[in-house]
């Protein structure tokens, strides 16, 4: 997917070995590109919003890759979530996803929901913190790279293709252990070690 629309991924920090087990990956969310960009380095399983399971070719994507879906309009469905990632992490699986439960442009950070890293303490699994950015030839933030507001799929992917060559840095940060720890303080520590990562 990434070599049909030509983009390039650029990684920072100690990237996880081939045997890193029963580790939470969070980060923030920018594009649909974010998850096959971490899969490149390190598969997943992510949790989604629902509705990308209904999408063409991404959806189909997303479900063989093992994506665990969430109803985010059901309270009820969140705790679910938390049992299965539980058991997923029990399992020895890595788990992804994004805290902030929204994509944005890229400028900014929206403050991350905490209830899903619920699953990442009772686990006692490991979280670790990845800082995505999308930059221009000089720098600043490429924006066009972003599926947010009101863009649709296919002007997100249009908008990607009419670039030379679009790149994206994964920013692998510390990792945070859950040992005798809250989810509130986890969720805290990684928005801030992101953020300053970003500088925002």
């Amino acid at each position: 997917m990434l070599k049909c629309f030509n983009i390039k991924i650029v990684t920072h920090g100690e990237l996880p070995a081939v045997n890193t087990q029963a580790t939470m990956f969070i980060a923030n969310h920018i594009s649909w590109v974010d998850i096959y960009a971490i899969n490149s380095v390190i598969p997943l399983k992510f949790i989604a919003k629902s509705e990308i399971s209904d999408w063409p070719i991404f959806g189909y994507l997303v479900r063989k890759s093992g994506t665990l879906f969430i109803n985010r309009k059901s309270r009820k469905d969140a705790g679910r979530i938390v049992k299965i990632t539980t058991q997923s992490l029990q399992n020895k699986d890595n788990v992804g996803f994004f805290p902030e439960g929204t994509t944005t442009d890229g400028s900014h950070l929206v403050k991350f929901k905490s209830s899903i890293l619920q699953a990442a303490v009772e686990a006692n699994a490991t979280v670790w913190p990845i800082a995505i950015y999308y930059p221009r030839v000089d720098g600043s933030a490429n924006t066009q790279m972003a599926y947010a507001d009101d863009t649709t799929m296919g002007q997100s992917m249009l908008n990607i293709l009419e670039q030379k060559e679009p790149v994206v840095e994964l920013h692998f940060l510390r990792p945070i252990s859950t040992h005798q720890s809250e989810r509130q303080v986890i969720t805290k520590t990684a928005f801030e070690r992101i953020a300053q990562q970003l500088n925002f």
